[in-house]
């Protein structure tokens, strides 16, 4: 079995990319943390939304998909799973909520990682549930032609428990100890994680689930006002990418986990920087149709009915096509296409 120690990590000179990114995330934390403390009131909104959101885009990523209506529903509990795709998702919301509300009593050990996995599948009767992997799995690729081509063979599953434990050690002790920066830790512990692929299914939902408890556990909050997980569905190439590059050679801990780094990292700074987007648009009370022309001035270029309801996240949908209907009419905004390829952008 390959060995997990952050020792290699403790010593690495990281470039001047990383450093940047990491002092931005703290700089933004920081404003975030001053306006908790000014306004909280006002950010109770976007917790439900940013709940809905990353309940959605985790999911969506592996193909679990229902309508917006129901994963509203799911999310907020007013209604029960009606098939496969929503009791996942209503497992996603459960674990989810569990996170926000006791992250700091949720250890990071194997145990407590295998019954946030039962609690994802608490919906349905998954005989596996909450145990790790019984047959080999592979990370693969499926190309148009229909050949599909492995890309990752991760850990066996007779190595599963103990390399579960021994991330789970290494990564308690670099933080206990204040021995690596946590916003380099984490992405580590992740990419680990990923690479030893413990369960027969729902390894991906589970490392962002992850990703937001050992952010939260280190002060990070910006997951619950902000959907990372929205932020890695709308560029999953690049998060697929950055974990391909930085998987090779880490059966014989020779892997360069930089990719992986950067990219989760790039994705946590988006997240907050949104988070400052959101908050200028509700911290005055405007009407919609004033509130989606502020959004599209964020924005350069093309962009989706999506990327502003991201923006507006407490305007419902049919409030943020109005207002683009609006500005369309007016002449502020161009439309290019049809149905689901439907993109805008500003006429000057």
């Amino acid at each position: 079995m390959r060995a997990f120690n952050y020792s290699a990590i403790k010593e690495q000179k990281w470039d001047s990319e990383i450093l940047g990114l990491i002092a931005a995330i703290y700089k933004e934390a920081g404003k975030q943390e001053l306006y908790l403390k000014q306004r909280p009131e006002e950010l109770e909104k976007l917790v439900e939304i940013a709940k809905v959101q990353s309940t959605e885009a985790s999911n969506a990523i592996e193909g679990i998909v229902t309508t917006n209506t129901r994963i509203r529903q799911l999310v907020q509990e007013k209604t029960t799973p009606r098939n496969r795709d929503e009791q996942e998702i209503a497992g996603y919301r459960d674990v989810l909520n569990l996170i926000h509300e006791n992250f700091d009593v949720i250890p990071i050990t194997r145990n407590y990682i295998l019954q946030l996995h039962k609690i994802l599948y608490s919906h349905m009767n998954n005989p596996v549930a909450g145990r790790t992997k019984n047959v080999q799995n592979y990370i693969s690729a499926t190309y148009p032609d229909g050949h599909v081509e492995i890309l990752f063979t991760p850990l066996p599953p007779y190595e599963t428990p103990e390399a579960l434990d021994r991330i789970c050690e290494e990564y308690n002790r670099v933080i206990g100890n204040m021995e690596v920066e946590p916003l380099i830790a984490i992405p580590v512990f992740i990419h680990d994680f990923l690479c030893i692929h413990p369960f027969n299914d729902g390894n991906g939902r589970m490392s962002r689930l992850l990703t937001t408890l050992l952010l939260y556990r280190s002060g990070f909050y910006v997951g619950k006002y902000s959907s990372l997980e929205a932020k890695i569905a709308k560029n999953k190439d690049l998060y697929y990418d950055a974990l391909g590059q930085s998987q090779i050679g880490w059966h014989e801990g020779r892997e360069d986990a930089v990719p992986f780094i950067k990219y989760l990292l790039g994705t946590i700074l988006a997240a907050y920087r949104d988070f400052g987007d959101r908050i200028a648009l509700i911290e005055t009370k405007l009407p919609a149709l004033e509130m989606v022309r502020r959004a599209t001035m964020n924005k350069i270029g093309r962009f989706t009915k999506q990327d502003i309801r991201e923006l507006c996240p407490s305007l419902s949908v049919s409030s943020v096509e109005g207002a683009l209907r609006k500005l369309v009419a007016s002449g502020e905004l161009k439309r290019e296409g049809s149905g689901k390829n439907t993109c805008y952008y500003r006429a000057s």
